[in-house]
């Protein structure tokens, strides 16, 4: 008699947990499903997402993603790209800046590359934003691994902006750290979409995109 109090409290606990889980594991299965998505097509502009770099050159996941952006680019599938991401102290560029060279180097006239910055994938668009306004922009084609395309769009869109899938194609994360990446990816879509993903941008990331 005394302890129904504290089992009816266990029940309810038990009962939320097991709809977080389940809330989770169907944002598991929708990140998935984008993740298999590609869609290229004529759009106003490109966003690739910044990921780690080498210091003064792209590493190999930031390079996948570039080569994907030149490829659409060189396509004439969109007039623009708009590169971005911050650095971390002692870098001498940020992921934006050595993004841009990458690019140029490659032949993408410097006109046709907007500058951003940002730690995060909130920010990462909150710094072109707007510049992409300013030229017009509506549609772009969103750019990063296929696992971050879920959460990419859907900070995209929050921006008022209409994305597509366009992810690079090869990747080098795999395995065992490509189950964690999704796994990481499901709780913050499903925390963004209670949240939203400016608040979710202000929680460390413990260095995660």
């Amino acid at each position: 008699m005394f302890l129904w109090p504290f089992r009816l409290i266990f029940k309810i606990v038990g009962a939320v947990l097991a709809v977080c889980l389940v809330y989770v594991c169907v944002t598991l299965v929708q990140v998935w499903l984008t993740s298999r998505q590609d869609d290229p097509h004529t759009a106003n502009a490109i966003l690739v997402f910044g990921t780690a770099a080498n210091y003064t050159t792209p590493g190999v996941d930031l390079q996948q993603r570039l080569a994907r952006s030149l490829s659409l680019f060189d396509a004439h599938l969109a007039p623009i790209i708009a590169v971005t991401g911050g650095k971390k102290p002692g870098d001498l560029y940020t992921e934006a800046q050595i993004s841009a060279i990458w690019l140029e180097a490659q032949g993408v006239p410097k006109h046709a590359i907007i500058l951003g910055s940002g730690a995060d994938t909130w920010n990462n668009v909150a710094s072109v934003a707007p510049a992409l306004r300013r030229d017009g922009v509506v549609t772009v084609l969103d750019v990063t691994d296929p696992f971050h395309e879920d959460r990419a769009m859907a900070i995209t869109s929050a921006f008022g902006f209409s994305p597509s899938p366009t992810p690079s194609l090869r990747s080098p994360i795999g395995g065992f750290s490509l189950v964690l990446y999704f796994v990481k990816e499901a709780v913050e879509v499903s925390a963004g979409r209670i949240v939203g993903y400016k608040t979710l941008s202000g929680i460390p990331h413990f260095g995660l995109p």
